[in-house]
């Protein structure tokens, strides 16, 4: 099971259907961390201090930092903004458990398409 920190913009509901799932999810209100304006540069310092993948709906500017780090992190996985919490849930457990490690991997997980 993989280990979390969960931006401050991450769905609690996600979050919550994670932990069923057996995932170790902290979120940033759990750190203490919320309602602080934190600039996304130590959000991801914390994180991998903490030896937790990211979790967070800020594509543009997490793949921007990954891109700009160049892997040297416990993980970001960037997702779509989804009204379904289990199922968003179900998709990051699986995207993530396919690999031995998250180390410097960034992992994206979309919402489905609608048929």
């Amino acid at each position: 099971m993989a280990r979390f920190y969960s931006n401050e913009n991450f769905p609690q509901g996600t979050v919550e259907a994670l932990r069923q799932l057996g995932d170790d999810v902290l979120t940033s209100h759990d750190a203490g961390k919320s309602r602080q304006a934190i600039p996304d540069e130590d959000v991801l310092e914390y994180a991998t201090a903490e030896k937790r993948a990211l979790l967070t709906l800020n594509r543009k500017d997490f793949i921007h930092l990954h891109n700009n780090i160049q892997g040297s992190h416990p993980g970001i996985v960037v997702c779509t903004q989804d009204a379904d919490h289990l199922g968003q849930a179900k998709r990051i457990h699986a995207a993530t458990s396919e690999h031995a490690t998250l180390n410097g991997k960034l992992i994206r997980v979309n919402r489905p398409n609608p048929c």
